[in-house]
């Protein structure tokens, strides 16, 4: 028979009982914070904030020059100077050519000026071109519309030797199957046709 002792339930302090939850300033049960995030998940944060950290200084790394004794350490930067230095060429190649034909042009006109001089034509072409290269430099626009597509190109997959050869085996090969297939239909066509027309 259980006596009332045997019936109080157990106090919150005695040996055996499981501690009750610790309440909040409410007198509620605490229970997880919105703002808080769990271990795993943190871990998982830091862990995608270390990849995109190294991401970052791979792209800088491929962007920025690290130094100067290989072209390959200038990254895509490389392709954008090239493209400048081209440019600078192709516009001082094009205003000689258009001050040659102006010049030529002008002699018709007034004898007195003589031919055109390469010594003067070729400097002012080099100095207009590089001038236009500067100027396209300093606009921001410009220059990362040439970085953006410089890094664009950077991406394309190039083919590989093996991918090279074997392409152009099988262009080859189907060219000369193709070229003697027509040249026995070709034959036979004309066969048939003097037998259908009484052709010699």
């Amino acid at each position: 028979m259980a006596i009332k002792e045997d019936l109080k339930p157990e106090s919150p302090g005695s040996p055996g009982s499981d501690p009750p939850p610790s309440p909040d300033e409410g007198g509620q049960p605490a229970e997880p914070r919105l703002g808080e995030a769990s271990e795993e998940e943190q871990s998982e944060a830091q862990s995608v904030a270390a990849f995109e950290e190294h991401e970052e200084h791979h792209d800088l790394a491929q962007l920025a020059p690290v130094g100067s004794s290989s072209p390959a350490q200038l990254g895509t930067g490389r392709f954008v100077y090239a493209a400048y230095f081209a440019g600078a060429i192709a516009i001082a190649f094009i205003v000689s050519k258009v001050a040659d034909f102006a010049w030529f042009k002008l002699q018709n006109y007034k004898p007195a000026i003589g031919e055109p001089r390469d010594e003067i034509v070729m400097p002012l072409s080099a100095i207009l071109g590089t001038m236009v290269a500067v100027y396209c430099w300093y606009r921001t626009r410009t220059r990362q519309l040439a970085e953006e597509v410089a890094t664009e190109m950077s991406k394309v997959t190039w083919p590989s030797r093996d991918e090279v050869t074997n392409g152009t085996f099988v262009v080859i090969v189907t060219t000369i199957v193709s070229t003697v297939f027509f040249a026995l239909m070709d034959k036979f066509w004309g066969f048939v046709s003097n037998l259908v027309y009484g052709g010699t």
